[in-house]
């Protein structure tokens, strides 16, 4: 069995983790036989939306507890995640993935990533364990890894921003899975694109299928 370590950035599409990509990714995760661990930043997001208006409130909250929604309380902050402990890192997307994990939403090219979130990629990176991102994610996967193959679909304005960090940007559909398995990143468009909820369970279920798939031995029959 895998462990999946699943990095939340808030609750709710404008100014957290999108909770559909969330929601289905741990289903895929648990209905392909594996298990997972929330995380997210303890930390203040960058502001909050009013989902029914579009319109910024007048308040403020922290990225952990908001992610506890979502996680049903079992949720870790992102500090104390050890690489060594899981098999797979995993991001699903939403804006707070660019607003609080990093400041792709208002920097572009010259967009920072939260400490916690370089220092889990690049650990993992090192141990050559597979990374997952779902929907804008992508784009600071390419910020901390640099020359990567992704995908965000087809925005033209976010690809142009990884290919700025020195990623490799690849047009995509619903359902499609970019692999990157020299890096072993593994990213899907999600909403990214004019998607239905029936998309997203297509990117969650193809993704999680895909990082699995790079466990497997390869066959060396042929030589």
């Amino acid at each position: 069995m895998k462990k999946f370590a699943v990095v939340l950035a808030g609750c709710g599409v404008y100014d957290g983790a999108e909770i559909h990509e969330a929601t289905l990714a741990m289903l895929a995760i648990k209905q392909s036989g594996n298990d997972y661990q929330c995380f997210a930043p303890d930390m203040e997001q960058y502001h909050v939306i009013n989902h029914l208006t579009g319109e910024v409130m007048n308040e403020k909250r922290n990225v952990l507890v908001e992610a506890a929604r979502i996680a049903r309380g079992s949720i870790m902050p992102l500090s104390q995640f050890d690489a060594d402990s899981f098999d797979v890192l995993f991001f699903p997307g939403g804006f707070g993935a660019a607003k609080n994990l990093s400041t792709v939403a208002f920097d572009g090219p010259k967009a920072t990533v939260q400490p916690d979130v370089e220092k889990a990629v690049k650990a993992m990176f090192n141990q050559k364990k597979p990374i997952g991102a779902m929907c804008i994610s992508p784009a600071f996967i390419a910020k901390i890894l640099g020359d990567v193959n992704v995908t965000i679909g087809n925005d033209e304005g976010t690809a142009q921003v990884i290919e700025a960090f020195g990623g490799t940007h690849i047009q995509t559909e619903h359902g499609d899975v970019v692999c990157d398995h020299e890096k072993k990143v593994f990213t899907t468009p999600c909403y990214m694109l004019d998607a239905s909820i029936a998309d997203i369970w297509d990117g969650a279920y193809n993704i999680v299928e895909s990082i699995l798939a790079s466990f497997e031995p390869k066959d060396t029959a042929e030589e």
